[in-house]
C-alpha cells in the first residue's frame, strides 16, 4: 500500500488515483481523518506552524489544545430552558466547545425521554456524527442487544452523551470539552428526571460524579447523583465500545444488566 508521504512528497511520481485513495484510507483507519491546522504543514520537518492566511484567527485553533488547559469562558444562559426542544436549540446554538467546529452534526439524544431510564455515554463516533444520532455504530448495535437482553429497546430507554460533538479521530474528549458541555448535561437530566441513570464508561462517570476512580472499580456499584437538588440512582457500566475490544468483560456487563433490570422492575 502506498504511504501518504510518498504521494504528498513526490507528486511527480505519477501514482494513480486508486493508490492515492488507498493511502488516504490507510490513514482514516488509523484515525487521521481531519486537518487540524489552518494551513497545510509538512510534519516531517521541524519548525513553526505557518500562520493562517486569514486575517481573522481560526476559532478552533485559538482555543487551548492541552487536555487540561482552561477554555475561554463561553457559557450558555440555561435559566429559561425548560423543555427538551429548548435544550436542543440551546445546544445547537452553543459555540463554546471547539468540537462543534469539526463535527458534521450535533448529536443530541435518541429514544423515549419518559422511559425512566437514561443512558449517558461519552461522545459521538463517526457513524453517529454522520447520522446525528447517538449510539448507531457498532457500539450502538451492541447497546441495542444489551437493552434487548433485559426487555428494553430505544422506545423504553433514553440515550445521550456527555459531549454532543465527535472528537477528531474518535479520540476521548478532553476535560475542557467535557466541562463545556456539562451544564447542558445537567439540565438534560433535570428536564428528563429519569428514575435511573446509567453512566456508560469512565468518561461519563467522571463527568457526572467527578470521581477519579476507574470504571472497572466503580462498575456495578449503585450510587446517588445529585443534580439541581434532586437525587438520582446512578449505575456505572462498561461502555459498549470497550466490550467490543474486550469481549471477555461481557460477563461483567451482564451482571450489571441484571442489577439494572432488578432496580427498574422494583416498583
Amino acid at each position: 500500500m502506498a504511504r501518504l508521504d510518498e504521494i504528498t512528497g513526490n507528486a511527480a511520481a505519477g501514482l494513480d488515483r486508486e493508490s492515492a485513495i488507498s493511502a488516504l484510507a490507510w490513514w482514516v483507519e488509523a484515525g487521521v481523518d481531519v486537518i487540524v491546522d489552518a494551513c497545510p504543514r509538512d510534519w516531517r520537518t521541524a519548525g513553526e506552524m505557518p500562520a493562517s492566511p486569514s486575517a481573522e484567527p481560526d476559532p478552533v485553533q485559538a482555543r487551548p489544545t492541552s487536555p487540561d488547559a482552561p477554555m475561554p469562558a463561553v457559557t450558555a444562559n440555561l435559566a429559561g430552558v425548560a423543555t427538551l426542544a429548548e435544550l436542543r436549540a440551546a445546544v445547537e446554538a452553543f459555540d463554546g466547545c471547539p468540537l462543534k467546529a469539526r463535527g458534521v452534526n450535533t448529536v443530541f439524544a435518541d429514544g423515549n425521554p419518559d422511559a425512566g431510564l437514561m443512558l449517558i455515554g461519552e461522545a459521538p463516533g463517526a457513524e453517529e456524527d454522520r447520522k446525528g444520532q447517538p449510539f448507531v455504530g457498532a457500539a450502538g448495535q451492541l447497546l441495542d442487544r444489551m437493552l434487548a437482553a433485559i426487555g428494553r429497546d430505544r422506545r423504553s430507554a433514553y440515550i445521550t452523551n456527555v459531549c454532543f460533538w465527535r472528537p477528531p479521530g474518535n479520540r476521548t474528549p478532553n476535560a475542557a470539552e467535557v466541562a463545556a458541555c456539562l451544564p447542558f448535561v445537567h439540565r438534560h437530566i433535570a428536564i428528563v428526571k429519569p428514575r435511573v441513570i446509567v453512566a456508560l464508561g469512565g468518561v461519563s462517570l467522571k463527568a457526572l460524579t467527578g470521581t477519579d476512580a476507574g470504571i472497572m472499580r466503580q462498575r456495578g456499584r449503585w450510587q446517588a447523583l445529585a443534580v439541581d437538588g434532586t437525587s438520582y440512582a446512578l449505575l456505572p457500566m462498561l461502555h459498549p465500545a470497550f466490550l467490543l475490544r474486550q469481549p471477555e468483560a461481557k460477563r461483567l456487563a451482564w451482571a450489571d444488566l441484571l442489577s439494572l433490570k432488578a432496580n427498574l422492575d422494583a416498583d
